[in-house]
């Protein structure tokens, strides 16, 4: 049963991945006068960032069940997730500084998504943990 909830891991760090990457796309295009369906675009991909974060919290819960700090982490990811979305300011109100915060949770939400992956690939013996003679 932990083989599954590394998969659900993997899979929702590929997925916040590359809905993140849609997302930072989407806005940048909506910014530079792509018009309503850019945003549309950007609000779409929050969908798939969030599934993605879910799996990820979720399974990491079940897999590392007993240790604590791997527990932890999961929770945190979980807390950064949230405050993520916190820091979406008045798009409206210009110098809405508060926004750069909301981009910047994004880059390190995609990062942690990123080594929740690949841990979940290396556990899971789809890749090599990189330390000569492991496999």
């Amino acid at each position: 049963m932990k083989r599954n909830f590394l998969w659900l891991v993997l899979v929702g760090g590929v997925l916040v991945i590359l809905a993140v990457l849609w997302q930072a796309f989407s806005i940048a295009a909506y910014v530079r006068g792509a018009g309503e369906g850019a945003l549309d675009a950007h609000l779409t991909g929050s969908f798939f960032v969030h599934i993605g974060q879910l799996a990820i919290v979720i399974g990491a819960i079940v897999v590392y069940w007993g240790n604590w700090r791997a527990v932890g982490l999961a929770l945190g990811f979980l807390v950064l997730s949230f405050a993520q979305l916190a820091f979406l300011g008045d798009t409206d109100e210009q110098g809405g500084w508060v926004n750069g915060l909301h981009g910047f949770l994004a880059l390190v939400v995609l990062l942690a998504a990123l080594a929740y992956a690949l841990k979940a690939a290396r556990e899971l013996g789809l890749r090599s943990s990189g330390v000569p003679g492991s496999a």
